[in-house]
């Protein structure tokens, strides 16, 4: 089985936990597309605005994958909370499509 789908996504999360934000932007494709529980962003470059500012921490718990698809299940330090996360990234071309996050919001709703 090759995981190299899986290592795209992975190297993606390391990059973000470095906070190295221009390789992890080299990781999606320019018309990546993200779907949460609290919005949608078009392109990797506005995708990639919004983490710079977030800085999240990512804990990969579990990994699956299925052809170009990968989906963890990881905590997300968000600063003041961590949330129990999921996460499918469609990979094409080596690139990230698409992802889609779900999560339970109501600890970030409530402060």
């Amino acid at each position: 089985m090759d995981n190299t789908y899986q290592n795209v996504a992975e190297q993606f999360i390391q990059y973000l936990n470095e906070e190295n934000f221009e390789k992890a932007e080299s990781c999606l494709d320019p018309d990546f597309t993200f779907t949460g529980v609290l919005g949608k962003r078009e392109g990797a470059s506005v995708y990639m605005k919004d983490m710079k500012q977030m800085k999240f921490k990512y804990e990969i718990l579990r990994a699956f994958t299925s052809g170009e698809d990968v989906c963890f299940w990881y905590n997300i330090n968000m600063g003041e909370k961590t949330i129990e996360s999921s996460g499918w990234y469609h990979i094409q071309d080596g690139k990230i499509q698409t992802l889609k996050v779900l999560f339970d919001p109501r600890p970030l709703l409530d402060k």
